[in-house]
Formats: C-alpha cells, sequence, structure tokens
C-alpha cells in the first residue's frame, strides 16, 4: 500500500514512511493511492474474531510494509482488557428497538480517542527503536485528543509531546486530565482562542519543513492517517455485533467536529462495509451540516465558534475533510489546493450545482445539528427510557441518529466519551452527578501544570525549542 498526498505534492510514500510526519510536505493529507476491498466470504470470515485479531485483518491491508509479527505484536498490546477494562474493547449496548450504542469509550482517558491513539502511542515507539531517533510531537486538542495522546506517550522513550487546548474551554474534567499529569516529557500549552487557533499553529508548525526536521516534529491529530485507520475497525467490529446476515446493511451516527470519526466510517463503506447511513451529527458549530445540506463548507472566525456544551466539537475547520472532499472531486489535488485557497482568501468554497458535490449523495452521508436544549432533553430521555447515562456530544449523535433512523436497518450511535467528563451538563440535565469510574474521584484537585500563551506561531515555536528533545 502506497499513499499520496491531497495535494500532489509527495512521492507514493509507505505506512511506516508516513507515521510519524503529520501533513504531508506540500501541506496536504496522506491517502492511500486505492481503499482495500473486501474479498467474497471476507467480512463473514471476520465474524466471531476477537478486536485484535480484527484489527489486524483490516490494518495489516494499509500497513503491509510493517513485518505481520510486529503488527500483530503491536495490536495484542494495544488492545487488551487491562487497558480497556473489557475483553470487547468496543461492546454493545442496546438502546431501543434496533438502536445500539457502540461503546468507544472503555480506555484510560474515557474517550473514543483512546483506540486509536493507545495504538499510536505502541507504534510511535515501536518505529523510533528500529531507527534510533526521537520525536516531538506538536498536538491540538478541543478537549479528548490531548488527553489521549498524553497518556498514551506519557513515558515512552524518544518522544515528548506538546499540547495545545483552547485556554478555559474545556470541561473541568478535561483540564484536569490533562494538566495533572507530571511526567517530563508531557507539555501542556493553553492558548487563548479556540480550538481552530491552536490546529492553525499546528499545521504552521507543520509546514515550516526546515523547523519541523531540525527538531523532529511529528503529529498525533487525525491528520495523522494512523488514526484515522485504527478507527476504521470498529465499524467493523460493530456492524459484527448488530448483524447476522453478510449484507445487511446498517447505519451510524456519529458525533463530529474535525471529521476524523466519520471519515473512518466513510472508508470502512469504501472498503465494503454494507453501510446505509453515515449520519453526521455537530452541534451549534453546524459547519459540515451546512455543507452536506448546502455545497457550501464556510468555516468560521475565531469569535465566531460557539462555546458549547458538547465543547469536543466547537470545531469550525474540520482538518480531515479535506480527504473526503478529495474523493468527492475525483482526486483532483489541483481542485484540492484551489479550494482550500478559497477557503484562505475567503473563508469558504461552494460546491452546490457540481459534480462534485452530485457525486457525495451515493457516499450515505446525511447530517443535521443539535443545540443545548436538544442535548439535555436527550440526556434526560435516554436515562429514563434506558438507564443509561450519556454525555452530551453522544447525545446530539443520537438526537440527529433517530432523527434519519430507518425502519429495519440498524442504527448504531457512537459514544464519544464517558459522562464523567461533563458532569455539570449531567448534573443540570438529570439533577445528580455521574457516576465515575474507580480512580478518577478527585480528578479535578490533583496539581496541574502548564503553560498560558497567546495563539502565536513564533512563540510556540520559541517554547518548542527550550523544550524539545
Amino acid at each position: 500500500m502506497r499513499y499520496l498526498s491531497t495535494r500532489g505534492g509527495m512521492a507514493p510514500a509507505t505506512f511506516s514512511e508516513i507515521l510519524l510526519g503529520g501533513l504531508a510536505p506540500d501541506g496536504g493529507l496522506a491517502v492511500p493511492e486505492h481503499y482495500p476491498t473486501l474479498a467474497p466470504g471476507e467480512l463473514a470470515g471476520w465474524r466471531g474474531l476477537s478486536y485484535p485479531e480484527l484489527a489486524f485483518a483490516i490494518l495489516s491491508k494499509f500497513a503491509d510494509d510493517l513485518p505481520a509479527a510486529d503488527l500483530r505484536a503491536l495490536i495484542d498490546r494495544t488492545y487488551s482488557a487491562d487497558t480497556f477494562r473489557t475483553e470487547a474493547i468496543t461492546p454493545v449496548t442496546n438502546l431501543l428497538d434496533n438502536v445500539w450504542l457502540l461503546r468507544l469509550s472503555n480506555g484510560p482517558t474515557l474517550a473514543f480517542k483512546d483506540i486509536a491513539m493507545q495504538l499510536l502511542g505502541n507504534l510511535f515507539e515501536y518505529a523510533l527503536l528500529k531507527t534510533g531517533g526521537h520525536l516531538n510531537i506538536l498536538g491540538a486538542t478541543s478537549g479528548d485528543t490531548g488527553s489521549s495522546a498524553e497518556y498514551a506517550m506519557r513515558g515512552k522513550r524518544g518522544i515528548q509531546v506538546f499540547m495545545l487546548s483552547p485556554h478555559q474551554k474545556m470541561s473541568r474534567f478535561q483540564t484536569a486530565q490533562m494538566f495533572s499529569l507530571q511526567d517530563p516529557n508531557i507539555f501542556n500549552i493553553a492558548v487563548h482562542g479556540v480550538f481552530d487557533d491552536c490546529q492553525d499553529i499546528v499545521k504552521a508548525v507543520s509546514n515550516d519543513a526546515e523547523f519541523k526536521a531540525r527538531h523532529a516534529i511529528g503529529t498525533v491529530n487525525s491528520i495523522n492517517w494512523a488514526r484515522v485507520a485504527a478507527q476504521i475497525v470498529y465499524y467493523f467490529k460493530g456492524w459484527l455485533a448488530v448483524t447476522t446476515h453478510d449484507d445487511q446493511e446498517v447505519s451510524f451516527a456519529v458525533p463530529s467536529g474535525n471529521f476524523g470519526n466519520i471519515c473512518a466510517g466513510y472508508i470502512a463503506k469504501r472498503m465494503g462495509l454494507p453501510i446505509r447511513r453515515l449520519i453526521l451529527a455537530t452541534n451549534e458549530n453546524n459547519v459540515l451540516d451546512e455543507f452536506f445540506r448546502t455545497g457550501v463548507y464556510r468555516v468560521r472566525q475565531t469569535a465566531q465558534v460557539a462555546h458549547t456544551s458538547s465543547p469536543s466539537m466547537d470545531i469550525s475547520k474540520a482538518s480531515n475533510f479535506e480527504r473526503f472532499i478529495f474523493d468527492a472531486v475525483g482526486r483532483d489535488p489541483a481542485m484540492v489546493r484551489e479550494l482550500w485557497r478559497q477557503v484562505d482568501t475567503f473563508g469558504f468554497f461552494d460546491l452546490s450545482g457540481t459534480d462534485a458535490f452530485r457525486a457525495i449523495l451515493p457516499s450515505g452521508f446525511v447530517s443535521g445539528s443539535s443545540n443545548h436544549p436538544d442535548r439535555m432533553a436527550v440526556i434526560r430521555w435516554v436515562y429514563q427510557e434506558c438507564g443509561t447515562v450519556v454525555d452530551t456530544h453522544t447525545a446530539d449523535g443520537i438526537k440527529v441518529g433517530l432523527e434519519y433512523r430507518e425502519q429495519g436497518v440498524p442504527l448504531l450511535c457512537l459514544e464519544t466519551a464517558l459522562p464523567a467528563k461533563f458532569e455539570d451538563s449531567i448534573v443540570e440535565a438529570l439533577g445528580h452527578p455521574p457516576e465515575r469510574p474507580a480512580g478518577y474521584e478527585n480528578i479535578e484537585a490533583l496539581p496541574q501544570r502548564f503553560e498560558v500563551m497567546e495563539a502565536d506561531v513564533a512563540a510556540v515555536k520559541a517554547y518548542i525549542a527550550r523544550h524539545a528533545s
């Protein structure tokens, strides 16, 4: 399997060659030359596989330059009950008739990001041990990516993490989970601004080829292809859990901010997984919903990005969206470059009425949005009807998912995080706090270590240069 850049300026590369790099040298995102497709009967043969076995079957298609024994060992070490508190890794819970919750938050930071990030940490360490190299990871988070990355990379030999987050815009639990880490290879930077400002800094640093090479800069955001690849697995796992026939279609409802999670579902569908609908759910920051309804992709300025009760989706510039648009425009890198030039210049591009937008219709995407009263109502309703407490982002997904529910088609709603991470909202909705897993009872009281900085690329570069390994 070889990988290209969405902007056309990268020679074909292997999985190992793109693993540590993040953005392609031309500023684009790495994508496979082609999506591997399932052989006849292959999906049926995966019934009964454990999560590690299924992960190996899928990821070996994307990382075929890694020795099979090494990849299998990395996967087995990653997906264990010791790390994810269940052998199933991503179990399903029935909510209503033919409506299921795909549980993705059993990892160490109680969020779906752990499923990919734990593997990424092991892959990074494996690659660096083979070369004797080191890596300074620069990342941006709206809440969950940061803690997942830090817990996956803490103590890893040859790795330091510099994580940017919007100052005072995460939940108290999310903030404490990141800032309370005292590991010497973890550096937290709280940026005055919103997630998009943090993500812009990561991209600017990654686009400075000289600085990136001198300081061995890598990334763990879902601009990293390995993150997306690892997330493909649980779409197959969820489908296998709720179906009995090998051609049975299932719909997935996915809370969406940076488009990485649902991009993995899109790729699963391209591989041949029988997905009827990919139901994209946004919060008040409804840039992606607007696009799938109108064909107009219009980013928001910092002051226009709403601070909501589902803060991990308070995103206006969805990085992984470029991978999808690359396919929608016929894999034409010149068109991708032009569209993102329009975004940088005018703040939007418009595909309405074009062949590219018409090509999106068979992809299975539909969309909707949710707001604070919606998610409070869904949290109460799910608790009253099912006895299950869901977090605010998952509530957004359920709300939009039910709007597109079809008779006879199983609906899998993807869990974003455990409700303990958003306690204030759960208290508002239910009148009592959610249960916390053991070990997280007083996390907000732990000492915190972080730097507050302006949204300034030069200042972040200087900080990295002072502390980089």
